[in-house]
């Protein structure tokens, strides 16, 4: 299974000068979507919450959004969506599953790919196993403009191999000096041993932007002390707003409850320049490159 397995990896080498990739002999020209892991170094601080309502105003927009619930043991996605995965990533890895079969579509057409159990095993995939999953994966490649992989919080394997894979790794922290701390730790691991270098920084629970801007000083001036390479850009704040805690409580999205709230602005401005960004790493977006990489990345840790 060795070469298969090398075969696939070359077969999935993609020219960034023309911006096309060939696997399994098919070829395929034009934009891919953007991979963007969003992480946190501690739970608790909204994530999820922020995931799901981003994926939504970009969604309204007319942008195509796919979640990768890749939160292992305490995925909240489903819960704010209001939605019940019968089957997860485990199934396609056993090959009971297409991914199409599991994938979950929310009312405003967000496609969801549950991850279950499947993703906390990585480890210990079978060659076939990950040939599969690759495989797999190759179809969202037409189904999304931007794929949001909602990792778990911390330092944990599967954290670091889905925020090291992706095209953008966006941190979420608040002014919580253990969210500091840990957001810095997380970043420092992932620097040290996966060679991240460029991470966005969302800042969220906070009363104004200079509350957020205060957060962004004390972890950049920190990464500008201690990893001198490491970049870490300001893409916004999210608001401590009643209206948050309201959708929180109905098990809702503030933007459907709220559109134009003020936190649900926040939230939509950030969806969009993330979305706008340009990509920093050699992937162009690909969601092939994306899961091959973690699998590589698996393999060689």
């Amino acid at each position: 299974m060795k070469d298969q397995a090398d075969g696939l990896r070359s077969m999935v080498q993609s020219d960034a000068s023309t911006g096309r990739e060939t696997l399994m002999g098919s070829e395929t020209q034009g934009s891919f979507p953007k991979v963007v892991a969003v992480t946190s170094g501690k739970g608790g601080v909204g994530k999820t919450n922020i995931v799901g309502n981003m994926a939504v105003a970009l969604q309204n927009s007319g942008k195509r959004v796919v979640i990768v619930d890749a939160d292992v043991g305490l995925a909240n996605i489903d819960i704010i969506f209001n939605i019940h995965a019968k089957h997860d990533i485990s199934h396609v890895v056993s090959g009971e599953k297409k991914l199409s079969e599991i994938m979950i579509k929310t009312e405003h057409g967000i496609k969801i790919v549950p991850g279950g159990s499947g993703f906390s095993h990585l480890t210990q995939l079978a060659e076939g196993e990950k040939l599969n999953l690759l495989s797999e994966f190759e179809t969202l490649q037409n189904e999304a403009d931007i794929i949001f992989v909602d990792t778990g919080a911390g330092i944990s394997s599967n954290v670091l191999y889905f925020n090291a894979a992706a095209d953008e790794c966006v941190v979420i922290a608040t002014r919580e000096p253990t969210s500091i701390t840990d957001a810095y730790a997380l970043m420092k691991v992932l620097f040290n041993d996966y060679k991240v270098k460029y991470f966005k920084l969302v800042v969220n629970m906070v009363k104004s932007e200079n509350e957020a801007k205060i957060v962004y000083s004390s972890l950049s001036g920190a990464l500008d002390k201690f990893l001198k390479n490491v970049v870490l850009e300001y893409v916004g704040y999210v608001t401590t707003d009643n209206e948050m805690q309201k959708a929180v409580l109905k098990r809702k999205l503030v933007i459907d409850l709220d559109k134009n709230a003020v936190v649900s602005k926040n939230i939509e401005k950030i969806a969009f320049k993330i979305h706008d960004s340009e990509i920093r790493s050699s992937s162009n977006g690909s969601i092939k490159f994306f899961m091959n990489k973690v699998l590589e990345t698996v393999t060689n840790n």
